[in-house]
């Protein structure tokens, strides 16, 4: 549990960007219907003496729009406050060209979700490079992420923070408290990027096994439903398809089932870990793709088991294993919980998020840490 900080003589108001309702979602946490981790630390900040001036957020089919909507919004606030934190950068790039330029005298604090990357062609990376210049400050989630965004040379060390993003523990407390005669069985799979229903479908259609598949229809260019269809499944397979941010009735899904299952495409970045640290917080094993952007070690810490990559046989005998060892499987998930309760959960990563802003804010307006 991280320690409580004094309030600062001088409240730090910050400016919070994030890309989905902020002020809805904030409302909801209240009353423990939304996860805090989502949120990204907002809902604890103030208790370290940090106040939020929250964006509107508005939904825009087009990247440009977003933007425009945004610089917008920004530029002509008029609430005062002394760092912009967004949780991505998405529609944040005008913002953050400006900085560049040195007309937007705010320091940007980031999340980035992916490693920093070298451009193709010399013009496209020396905008890239120019463009990184009006980042102050960056939070990624594994240090692997760190070490491959250094070696693009983009950022300095000191730009690049590892935080130890985890889930609200107290969010599914609640959850837990209010189905005490819950008997977890079965398997589950909830979340919607990039996940790999190929390789999943297959291998629990050979083991038979039970499966209850929560996912949208489409997610960017891949069309869950088309690959979906394209199966005959047996009854022990039960897809249900979601529409829309439903994080407080899915995670009442998952506190009812024995094994939570991660099974993704191979992308650089944490894919699926909002998912993963849900089954911490529920204390649930996990079955996973074998992501080496986590900052987590899933076998090493023995919370479940990972799988290779379009590795179907791999799936079959991972999910044979849980659903014929319960007891191993009981104390993964208890293994899980206590990671979570030790290492990586909102209380801890608001704190360091609160630190960081703290310690952001006393730049200068007109200091800048370029690379």
């Amino acid at each position: 549990m991280a320690e409580k900080r004094p309030t600062p003589v001088k409240p730090l108001t910050i400016y919070f960007y994030h890309t989905r309702l902020t002020r809805e979602s904030y409302e909801e946490w209240k009353d423990y219907k939304f996860p805090g981790h989502i949120l990204y630390g907002l809902p604890l900040l103030e208790k370290y003496g940090i106040r939020s001036v929250m964006h509107k957020y508005k939904a825009f089919p087009g990247r440009l729009r977003l933007m425009l909507y945004a610089t917008k919004e920004i530029l002509c606030c008029k609430e005062p406050y002394e760092v912009l934190y967004g949780t991505s950068f998405r529609g944040l790039e005008l913002i953050i060209l400006l900085r560049a330029l040195g007309f937007y005298r705010k320091p940007i604090v980031i999340w980035h979700h992916t490693a920093l990357k070298t451009s193709s062609g010399k013009i496209r990376e020396h905008i890239s490079r120019f463009f990184y210049k009006g980042i102050d400050h960056m939070f990624l989630f594994s240090k692997k992420l760190i070490k491959d965004s250094l070696a693009t040379g983009k950022a300095p060390e000191e730009k690049l923070q590892l935080i130890h993003w985890g889930p609200d523990l107290a969010f599914y407390d609640h959850i837990l408290q209010v189905m005490p005669d819950r008997k977890p069985e079965g398997f589950i799979s909830t979340g919607k990027e990039n996940r790999d229903v190929n390789t999943m479908l297959q291998a629990f259609c050979a083991t038979e096994q039970q499966l209850d598949l929560y996912i949208a229809p489409t997610n960017g260019s891949v069309n869950y439903q088309q690959i979906i269809e394209s199966f005959c499944l047996p009854d022990s397979v039960q897809v249900h398809y979601t529409d829309g941010v439903i994080p407080y009735l899915l995670a009442q899904k998952v506190a009812r089932k024995s094994c939570v299952v991660i099974c993704c495409m191979d992308f650089p970045y944490t894919v699926g870990l909002t998912t993963l640290v849900e089954a911490f917080a529920l204390g649930i094993p996990v079955i996973c793709s074998r992501n080496p952007n986590f900052e987590m070690d899933i076998d090493k810490e023995e919370i479940g088991i990972t799988v290779a990559y379009n590795d179907v046989e791999g799936w079959i005998n991972a999910i044979h294993r849980i659903a014929d060892h319960p007891e191993e499987a009981q104390k993964m998930g208890a293994n899980a919980r206590k990671l979570a309760e030790k290492r990586f959960n909102l209380e801890i990563f608001s704190h360091e998020i609160a630190e960081s802003l703290l310690e952001i804010s006393k730049m200068s307006s007109k200091k800048r840490t370029f690379a």
